[in-house]
């Protein structure tokens, strides 16, 4: 959708004449003009720019169209009431954004260790699976994200690796017939998950065997866990579906840690990812005045 259409449609400009208080038309129109389109598709997620938009969810998702992004993330989407997810839905619609990821979680499902192979805890993400076809259809999401649990030091690393095959492929079938992908994501801060790094992701995808089942790259994890970002995603490519975005150490915004974001960029870009880099972090900077930053170090990394 044209951007100056939606921005018309949904009021983006008086929000953001709002934002900018004082300031003369010309100040406006010159500001306005700066925000444009990310070329790489980055996206925000609830809460990052509140200071800046207000509390109000499409407030929110408004001023991320009007800053240039395309897309969101909302890992707590499940959770939410049928009315907000399809308020939400809407909202994209209307500002021609995507949904990106949101977690299959059906009450701390992470948790609940599909490495055990327990029927209680794989009945219960199956269950999540189904509720998060029906919650995709109403974003019109296409990605989610999976995390198999905790490492069960009672069972060898095999039958382990087993039970997490099994419970995926039992996934990939609920997902398969919806155009949907799982997306597994190997995490770093808690040392006990049992899910990594991104050659074990690598090999589970390849197990599973399904177009429903990838991997969710988080540049943040892996680089506290494994590094050599580029030779890694190289060699897993062909079962990458999804990219996150952190800088390290902190978890903020690239340029905030050791990352050469825009070489990583340049890397994925080449490889013809269309799809979607998640901003899963934090702020480094608070107020409104962090929110700015965080968007000028969006432009830096930005494809030119």
């Amino acid at each position: 959708m044209e951007r100056r259409r939606f921005i018309k449609k949904l009021g983006v400009g008086a929000t953001f004449a709002g934002l900018i208080g004082g300031a003369s038309f010309t100040e406006a129109k010159a500001a306005a003009s700066r925000a444009d389109t990310f070329k790489l598709d980055f996206a925000p997620h609830f809460g990052m720019f509140k200071n800046s938009a207000g509390e109000g969810l499409l407030d929110q998702l408004k001023f991320m169209a009007d800053q240039g992004f395309r897309s969101l993330e909302d890992n707590g989407l499940l959770k939410r009431s049928v009315a907000d997810q399809e308020m939400i839905g809407k909202a994209l619609d209307d500002l021609g954004m995507r949904m990106g990821v949101f977690v299959v979680d059906g009450g701390d499902n992470w948790k609940t260790s599909l490495t055990t192979g327990k029927p209680e805890f794989l009945d219960n993400f199956l269950k999540t699976c189904r509720d998060s076809v029906e919650a995709a259809k109403r974003v019109n999401a296409k990605w989610m994200t999976v995390v198999p649990g905790f490492y069960d030091r009672s069972l060898p690393m095999g039958i382990q690796t087993g039970n997490v095959i099994e419970a995926m492929k039992r996934g990939a079938e609920i997902f398969e017939p919806h155009g949907l992908v799982m997306v597994m994501e190997p995490l770093s801060d808690t040392p006990e998950l049992f899910l990594r790094h991104a050659d074990q992701t690598h090999m589970i995808c390849k197990a599973v065997n399904s177009p429903s089942c990838k991997i969710l790259y988080d540049i943040y994890h892996m680089q506290r866990n494994e590094g050599n970002l580029i030779a890694t995603m190289e060699k897993c490519w062909d079962q990458i579906a999804y990219i996150q975005i952190g800088d390290n150490p902190g978890r903020k915004e690239p340029g905030t840690g050791e990352i050469n974001f825009a070489n990583v960029f340049k890397y994925i870009h080449e490889k013809g990812f269309t799809g979607i880099y998640g901003m899963e972090h934090g702020n480094a900077q608070p107020g409104k005045e962090g929110e700015v930053e965080l968007i000028e170090a969006y432009r830096k990394v930005d494809l030119i």
